[in-house]
């Protein structure tokens, strides 16, 4: 009987198979974990929405980005953050201007004191000029995800001040990684105390130290007004917030999982900015059932406060803010001033 040769696989049966071989060939995708740390308490309002967008960070890319939060400054203060992110033991931060501006000091723009009367005002400069911080912090090694902020510092102390002079003589808390901003405090009379975020419950409860600019949402939140039971309701400056990854970790995600990424952070971003932003009055309502002395701060003087502010300009551009970043800010901003006071009433 002749040897018959088996006949050939139909070609249709052929390639389905050797498509899988190909897909099963090909390397997976490493997961990309991101440890990222903040300030914010573990159970607040903030620590839930960050733990949110991690969730969709997570669903969104199908488990090839997934992440570990550190809240409550289990890792550190901001400059403790940002220096773990350089050396790579964490990937992630939100962190405020403190942590920001050691990358970046173009940021501090944004919160430069009494110049920005308005959320408005802020918005506008950081959506015209932040894009450009952006690039100078990604050439340093860092990407914003997204903006946030912790509303309008005022001042809380132990005695009641409502002028510049009121607080003078108290021992002010003073970020304590800047030193030029140490110095300027300290050329206008003031007598700033330098420490680091961590140590501040503990300073107002010695007395180490008796005034501390801050949000009021920051002062509920960690209970620092059961310490300084004196508000000054001047609206000193923004406290600034930025969602950063270091860039090492962020070029280790895929373009695609990357949309889904920033997609996220700008959400959450946008969320923690408008609950800081509405809760303002809420936080200072419920402080005042508990104690707080509200220290209303009337046109003439909140314009000694700005005065005070002003007066600090020159050495602020060029020292704590980039001479450029200074004057663009100003230039935006007094840009968007006239084209509002020129516009037609509605």
């Amino acid at each position: 009987m002749p040897h018959r040769r088996p006949k050939a696989a139909p070609a249709r049966l052929l390639f389905p198979t050797l498509a899988l071989l190909l897909v099963a060939a090909l390397p997976a995708r490493a997961q990309v974990v991101v440890k990222m740390a903040t300030l914010v308490p573990e159970g607040s309002k903030y620590h839930l929405v960050l733990k949110e967008m991690l969730e969709t960070w997570k669903k969104a890319t199908q488990g090839r980005v997934t992440a570990r939060l550190y809240p409550g400054s289990v890792a550190g203060d901001d400059q403790d953050v940002v220096r773990k992110m350089r050396l790579g033991s964490l990937n992630a931060g939100l962190l405020t201007s403190s942590g920001a501006q050691a990358i970046d000091r173009s940021v501090m723009a944004f919160q430069v004191p009494m110049l920005y009367s308005s959320y408005e005002e802020i918005d506008h400069v950081l959506s015209v000029y932040g894009p450009k911080v952006e690039a100078s912090m990604a050439a340093k090694g860092f990407v914003v995800l997204a903006w946030a902020d912790g509303g309008w510092v005022r001042f809380f102390t132990k005695t009641p001040v409502r002028t510049p002079d009121d607080l003078k003589p108290l021992k002010l808390f003073a970020w304590g990684n800047d030193t030029d901003a140490l110095e300027i405090w300290k050329d206008a009379g003031f007598n700033p105390v330098p420490l680091p975020s961590t140590e501040i419950s503990t300073a107002l409860q010695t007395g180490l130290v008796s005034a501390l600019p801050t949000t009021p949402t920051a002062a509920v939140l960690l209970q620092w007004y059961q310490h300084a039971k004196n508000m000054t309701d001047v609206k000193w400056g923004l406290l600034l917030g930025a969602m950063v990854v270091n860039k090492s970790t962020w070029d280790r995600i895929s373009p695609e999982d990357q949309k889904a990424v920033r997609a996220a952070a700008a959400e959450a971003g946008a969320r923690l900015r408008t609950e800081a932003r509405a809760s303002e009055e809420r936080d200072i309502a419920a402080m005042q059932k508990r104690g707080l002395n509200v220290v209303a701060v009337d046109e003439k003087t909140a314009a000694l406060w700005r005065t005070a502010a002003e007066a600090a300009y020159p050495r602020v551009r060029g020292k704590v803010v980039p001479e450029a970043a200074f004057d663009e800010a100003r230039r935006i901003l007094a840009s968007y001033r006239a084209t509002k006071a020129t516009a037609p009433k509605r």
